[in-house]
């Protein structure tokens, strides 16, 4: 099932937006602070946003523009003004549509599934939707074999990389130093488990905004490491 992210803060309308996807068999979730769905949009694995431009505390523009720094899902804009600009300035910082209030949501729900398909499309199939991974910022194309922070590539090593994969395609679950070692270096440790922190070490000074105070790679004292999203 397809999860939807609607930021609103006219509580009507986003619930009739919710009440029409979830009847074409979607998930919808209702946030009306702008901050808070910001964090939501980049923390969560939503598949579309539908976006309002005046929210409290953080405005639809800024949404948009910090969105797409760190992900390419659809991003449809809804708003009451009509003004060019503003649709050109929407436009502009990424987002995928523009519609104006008062809308069918009959209509709405037909331009989500659109962007939806265009999306899928663009991604090849779902197997290779799988190849790319977008956490906050984080972007591992595993086909490529390519890893970028904030749009800067960063280098890795073969088995930097692969510890990546594994850890970020298998979020918040606790792995032992044992578990790594066999699943990417395909053996027991004998040992070598120095070799996991060595790598995990590597990848935080990469990847990491601050390696002391990891935002991807969690340290979990006495069991081993875990991928947080």
């Amino acid at each position: 099932m397809k999860k939807i992210l609607i930021v609103e803060d006219e509580i009507s309308i986003a619930e009739l937006e919710r009440d029409y996807l979830e009847i074409d068999g979607f998930y919808a979730d209702i946030i009306r602070d702008g901050s808070d769905g910001l964090r939501l949009a980049l923390n969560e694995d939503y598949d579309l946003v539908i976006l309002d431009l005046m929210l409290p505390v953080v405005d639809g523009f800024e949404i948009c523009r910090q969105l797409r720094t760190a992900t390419n899902i659809p991003i449809l804009m809804v708003s009451a003004r009509k003004e060019d600009i503003d649709k050109i300035r929407g436009l502009g910082l990424g987002a995928d549509d523009y519609i104006t209030k008062p809308f069918s949501p009959g209509e709405l729900v037909a331009r989500v599934k659109a962007h939806l398909a265009r999306y899928e499309r663009l991604l090849g199939n779902s197997h290779q939707k799988n190849d790319l991974i977008n956490i906050r910022g984080l972007s591992i194309d595993k086909a490529a074999r390519r890893v970028f922070i904030n749009n800067i590539e960063v280098n890795l090593t073969n088995k930097e990389f692969e510890l990546l994969v594994f850890l970020a395609s298998n979020p918040n679950r606790v792995y032992s130093k044992d578990d790594l070692f066999e699943r990417i270096w395909g053996m027991d440790s004998m040992g070598d488990l120095a070799t996991i922190t060595v790598h995990i070490g590597r990848l935080r000074d990469k990847i990491e905004p601050v390696p002391s105070n990891p935002q991807y790679i969690e340290t979990i004292w006495g069991v081993g490491y875990r991928f947080k999203v």
